[in-house]
Parts: C-alpha cells; sequence; structure tokens
C-alpha cells in the first residue's frame, strides 16, 4: 500500500524533526515557584474523578465482585434525572454522562447540564440545580459527560462551597455550586458562574459548546470547548482556558495561533484567533509535576487543508502539553500531519510509569497508540514514519507526504478489499462491491476527492471519547474500538450553495458539512451503507475491543464487541445474539478482580468481561445505549458498578434519563 515504511529512532533530536516535538519554556524553570501540588485523592471507595483517578486509568481496586460470582449482579437502583427531549421532538439527546462519586454522594450532569447529586447506595436525590439551558444550544447532541469537584483549602471548613462541583453547559458557562446543597458558589464569577464566550466572538448557539468534563490541576480550571465541525473557517477559537477554582478569574488561556498575545485574554475589540484546532474533550493533569496534557482536534474545516495557517498545521491533531500554572507550551506531539481525515484526538490520555519513565499514552482515532515521556514528549515506544503517501488531485501540497505510525501497538485494521464487502443479501453485496469500486481508494489516509472516496479507519475511530482502561499490575491496556469505512465526497462551492449547507445549522452526516471560506464542502457518513437495506457495506464486527500488552504493545485478546439483537436489515430488530461486532461509544472500567465492564455497543448491553480471556460472563439489557463510561465504588463495604444508560441518537440506541447501579445480592 506504501512505497516505503522507515523507522524513526528515539534520540529526542531526530525526534523532535520527525513527529513535530516543540522544545518550549522549561518545565523545571515555570513550576519551580507555584505552590506544592495537592494530594492527589485515590480511587477505590470513591471514583473522584472523570477518568477514575488522577491519572485517568479508569481502574478501580476493588475486588469483591469477581469473575466467579459476577453473574450474581442485580440493580442496586435506578435513578431517573427526568431530562428527556421535550415534546414529541425524534431526540437528538446522547447524555454520555459518567457521574462522580464522593462519600456518600454521586455527582453528575444530566444531557442539558442539569447538575444532580444522589445516594450513592439507594439513589435518593439529595439536590438538583438547572442552569436552565435552552434546547437551541444543542449542537450535534445533547452531552454532558462528567464534572469535576474542588476543595478550597483557605476556606474553612463550614465555609458554602468549600467543597465544590465544577459543571459546564452547552450554551459556553462554567458553573460551580456547593457539593452539599447545590446552591451557586457566590463567589465564583458572577453568582456562580462564568461566561465563556467571553472573547469568543458573536454568539450563535450551538456553534460553540461544551460537553466534555473540565479537568482542576493546582486550584485551576482548564477547559477547551467543542466547536462543530465543517461549518466555516471563520469558526470560534480552539483556545484553551484556565480559570481560578475558588473566584472563576482567568488565570491564562492558551491561543495557539497568538499564545502571547492572547495569555491574559484579547486585547481590547479583538477575538481569539478565529477557526483553530480545539479540544472539546476532557485534559488530564499530573498534579505534582504541575503539567497539563491537552488532546487537540482539528481545524475548523475538516475535509480541506490549503487555507490553513502554520499555526494549524503544527498543532492540529496534536497532544500539547501546558504549565498548568502559566499556560506557556512545554511540548507537543502530533500524530497526523495536515490533517484531512477528522482525526481528532478524542481520548483522555492515560498517565502511568513506562520501563521507569513517568509517561502519558495517548490512543487515537486513526487507531495508533503512542507513550511518550511527560516531561518532554519524546516517544517511549517506537514511531515510524509512512512516505510516499498518495497526494489526491485538488490542488499541490494539499496532502502531506508522510505521516507518523505506531510501531508498537494500533487498533487499525488490514486495508479493506473488494472482497470485504458484504451484504445482508447478495443484490447488498454486489450493490457493495460496485461501489467499491466505483470509489477512490488508496488505503489508509486516502485523501478527500471530488468523487466518493473511502475514509478507513473511519472518522468515529479507531478510539474516541470513551479512551483507554489501565490495569498496571497485570500490564494490560483495555481499548474498544471502532472498525467501520465513511463513504466521503467533496461538493463544489457551488453545490454546497445549491444544496443550502449553511453554517452553523448544518451537521455532520448526510447533509453535509458547508465549509464555508474553503472552496469545497463536504459530504460524509458515520458508516458506509448498502442504500438498500441500510446494512453496513464492509464485512462484521463493526467494533471491538482488546487486551494489550502493556510492555510489547502486542494484543493479548482481540473480539468482537456488540450483538445483532438490536440490528437487522430496514432498521429491524433481528433479536439474535451472534457477536457480530457492533458501533460502539463510550468506554470501559477495569477491576482489580480480572473485570471488565463496558456498555458502549448498539446492542444496548452491559457486560462484564473476563479480562484474561476476552470471555463474556454477564450481560443486562440497557433501556437504551450505554454510550457513557462505567464506574465503580464501594458503600459500606459492598462494591457497586454504574453506568447511564441514555442512549444515543447517532447509534440509534433509543434515549432514556436512567442511571443505573449493580451490585451483588444481600
Amino acid at each position: 500500500m506504501f512505497a516505503s515504511l522507515r523507522l524513526t529512532g528515539l534520540p529526542g533530536a531526530v525526534l523532535a524533526a520527525l513527529i513535530g516535538l516543540a522544545a518550549c519554556p522549561g518545565l523545571a524553570q515555570d513550576t519551580a515557584s507555584v505552590a506544592a501540588a495537592a494530594p492527589a485523592s485515590e480511587v477505590g471507595t470513591d471514583w473522584p474523578y472523570y477518568g477514575g483517578d488522577a491519572e485517568a486509568r479508569r481502574f478501580s481496586p476493588l475486588a469483591q465482585i469477581t469473575p466467579e460470582n459476577v453473574a450474581r449482579l442485580e440493580r442496586a437502583f435506578v435513578y431517573h434525572t427526568g431530562d428527556l427531549p421535550p415534546g414529541d421532538t425524534a431526540g437528538n439527546y446522547a447524555p454520555e454522562t459518567t457521574p462522580l462519586k464522593i462519600g456518600s454522594s454521586l455527582v453528575l450532569c444530566s444531557a442539558m447540564n442539569i447538575l444532580i447529586s444522589i445516594n450513592a447506595a439507594t439513589g435518593a436525590e439529595n439536590w438538583r440545580y438547572d442552569p436552565e439551558v435552552p434546547q437551541a444550544a444543542i449542537p450535534y447532541g445533547a452531552t454532558c459527560r462528567g464534572v469535576a469537584t474542588y476543595t478550597a483549602p483557605d476556606l474553612a471548613a463550614d465555609a458554602p462551597c468549600k467543597r465544590r462541583v465544577i459543571g459546564t453547559t452547552l450554551d459556553a458557562r462554567l458553573i460551580a455550586v456547593d457539593f452539599a446543597t447545590g446552591r451557586p458558589c457566590e463567589g465564583f464569577g458572577s453568582g456562580g458562574q462564568v461566561d465563556l464566550w467571553d472573547g469568543i466572538g458573536e454568539k450563535i448557539p450551538g456553534f460553540y459548546a461544551l460537553t466534555a468534563a473540565p479537568t482542576v490541576v493546582r486550584g485551576i480550571i482548564v477547559t477547551g470547548a467543542q466547536v462543530k465541525d465543517g461549518q466555516a473557517e471563520d469558526a470560534p477559537s480552539g483556545v484553551v482556558r484556565g480559570f481560578d477554582a475558588v473566584t472563576g478569574a482567568l488565570v491564562w488561556a492558551w491561543d495557539l495561533a497568538a499564545p502571547e498575545e492572547m495569555r491574559a485574554g484579547p486585547p481590547a475589540g479583538k477575538t481569539y484567533t478565529r477557526g483553530t484546532p480545539n479540544m472539546w474533550t476532557t485534559a488530564t493533569a499530573d498534579e505534582a509535576r504541575g503539567i497539563v496534557f491537552l488532546p487537540l482536534g482539528n481545524s475548523a474545516v475538516d475535509y480541506y487543508g490549503s487555507n490553513r495557517s502554520q499555526a494549524e498545521n503544527t498543532y492540529a491533531t496534536s497532544l500539547v502539553a501546558l504549565n498548568a500554572v502559566t499556560g506557556e507550551e512545554l511540548w507537543h506531539f502530533q500524530t497526523v500531519r495536515h490533517d484531512l481525515w477528522d482525526y481528532d484526538l478524542g481520548s483522555q490520555p492515560t498517565l502511568l510509569d513506562f520501563k521507569g519513565r513517568p509517561a502519558v499514552l495517548l490512543a487515537s482515532k486513526q487507531g495508533d497508540l503512542f507513550i511518550l515521556d511527560r516531561e518532554t514528549g519524546a516517544p517511549l515506544t517506537e514511531v515510524g514514519e509512512i512516505t510516499d503517501l498518495p497526494q489526491g488531485k485538488i490542488e499541490p501540497d494539499f496532502v502531506a507526504d508522510s505521516q507518523p505510525v505506531s510501531l508498537w501497538a494500533t487498533l487499525r485494521k488490514p486495508a479493506l478489499t473488494e472482497k470485504r464487502m458484504w451484504g445482508f443479501t447478495p443484490i447488498d453485496q454486489l450493490y457493495c462491491r460496485i461501489r467499491f469500486r466505483q470509489a477512490v481508494y488508496d488505503g489508509y489516509l486516502t485523501p478527500p476527492s471530488t468523487r466518493n472516496y473511502i475514509q478507513y479507519p473511519g472518522y468515529i475511530g479507531g478510539s474516541d471519547w470513551g479512551s483507554v482502561a489501565v490495569d498496571v499490575a497485570r500490564g494490560l491496556v483495555i481499548a474498544n474500538y471502532n472498525d467501520i469505512p465513511n463513504l466521503n465526497r467533496l461538493v463544489s462551492r457551488a453545490e454546497a450553495d445549491a444544496a443550502g449547507m449553511r453554517p452553523p445549522t448544518a451537521q455532520a452526516g448526510d447533509r453535509g458539512q458547508p465549509q464555508v471560506g474553503a472552496p469545497y464542502g463536504a459530504r460524509t457518513n458515520a458508516g458506509w451503507r448498502s442504500g438498500l437495506t441500510d446494512l453496513p457495506c464492509s464485512q462484521p464486527p463493526y467494533g471491538g475491543i482488546t487486551a494489550i500488552d502493556l510492555q510489547t504493545g502486542e494484543p493479548i485478546w482481540d473480539r468482537p464487541l456488540g450483538s445483532a439483537r438490536r440490528g437487522g436489515p430496514f432498521g429491524l430488530p433481528s433479536m439474535l445474539p451472534f457477536e457480530i461486532g457492533t458501533p460502539n461509544n463510550g468506554g470501559a472500567v477495569v477491576t482489580a478482580s480480572g473485570l471488565i465492564f463496558i456498555g458502549a455497543a448498539a446492542d444496548n448491553l452491559f457486560r462484564a468481561i473476563d479480562i484474561e480471556s476476552g470471555e463474556t460472563l454477564w450481560t443486562d439489557a440497557l433501556p437504551a445505549g450505554g454510550q457513557a463510561n462505567p464506574i465503580s465504588y464501594e458503600v459500606d463495604g459492598r462494591q457497586y458498578v454504574l453506568i447511564s444508560a441514555g442512549g444515543h441518537h447517532a447509534l440509534e440506541t433509543g434515549v432514556s434519563d436512567a442511571i443505573i447501579a449493580y451490585r451483588l445480592p444481600d
């Protein structure tokens, strides 16, 4: 498929040239004057961080529920948030919520950003705070993946908002409420809120929204925002900002195109740089070292790149390490150069020690997994270079002539072939094979074209926002993934205009992406399907889960994830139990007893999987899709496992407001 493949050695100077490692202000100098890091909370009885612990390993040391007794699990409670689509709407809700558990309480956010506290053992509601987000603010879907908490060290133990819940909203607000009562923290911003549209520009509902959990490090709340994909080059900025967790005051802003000018916010009459790559997912922080790791997305226009600035080309689809106190860049590592495939970094990075070095593990949509030195960004696992890539026919310099690939571990499968075109009926198969022959396909990283072209892996992954789970004791990385191609096409500006593709009301998907400011719009889909039975054109499995050896990067086992019970021709459920592997969204939690708990799949089952073999040991049918990361915690000596079963409009897994907890019977 490629003319050549060469290894990139590990010396820092070579890596800097080939991978985009940037030498920036020294870490030791930058962090020398800041206060000592607060002690990290430990996961176990509690689930205090979005990723479980501060390292985002999604691992629980609890072991009461085991492979031997997991079949006895039963529901402990079902809590309903009451947050459902209004009236007879089709329901563009995709809550994706992962609660935190601290003490006796679970705190969470609903699809429309209602902050809620419930009893962790019974599901009884303690309080709720409704920020009254308007429906017009919904971007692709109503989503709130999580919240953060912070305990203010200088406030008295009984002071209001000593411990606070930090949430974000679809209409771009940062909110702090008291952990015990849910009342707004009056000393935070204005009445407990900070307006994140400040410095962004014209306020257009749905164009700029926050869907991911914020990260708190050294008393600073770090958050980016989701900017609606593919709308226009003149889109809201991808600026990442740090706010004082007590007062809500801006501490720093990192605008990748003007880092010094915008550090304290835009000068009068200016906005943060428009159209730059954004961080729509959750950052990870190293509290002790004072570093925050930002997984960045692509530029505002995904499928045309010739108008991008040098700053966009440098930082798009990169992991960026900042000094968490000052907002100054320390290093960055780019996983796709000149990204034309919407391969945003959606996964939250994971911190771990790797062969005696403090490291950060990064999973990507294109399937590559990288392990980098936390302090320098230098790869600690082998990285290769693909050269002589297909260049396409759009215009010169449109496609990068080489790309980094992980030679340690990847979720990417072999290139598609005509024989892999599949159909529910022989007519489907014939249709899909004809379409395959008609389409442009040059293997991995086939460039965009004005003809139908195949993108594989598709833009939903590989690994997406569900991220990976890591069992350090067993030396295993657990990663679920998608394995389905897209059939895309660039459309001329005239065709896009004639079709009414206008930002920001146009959605990603079959209605297309207008990409205003570029000479082409784009028509994309989340999965290439047969036009006859509406089933995927490629051969299953369409998604899977794998255990990867942390030392070697080799898969220990790799299984399809998801059955055919809800899938079938013409959208009719087959009710067949066969594990065909379905598209999936959301991640896993791993427990010390050797269990993986995961929803994610489009069959709406919640599973317990044996970490040693990959065998499914237990399932429960959810009222809607479990497109959320589950958690595990303990109350009064009893282990619980919990998942939000809110469903997902794009995966067509229904809509629900249920939060479901499980435990062993009395």
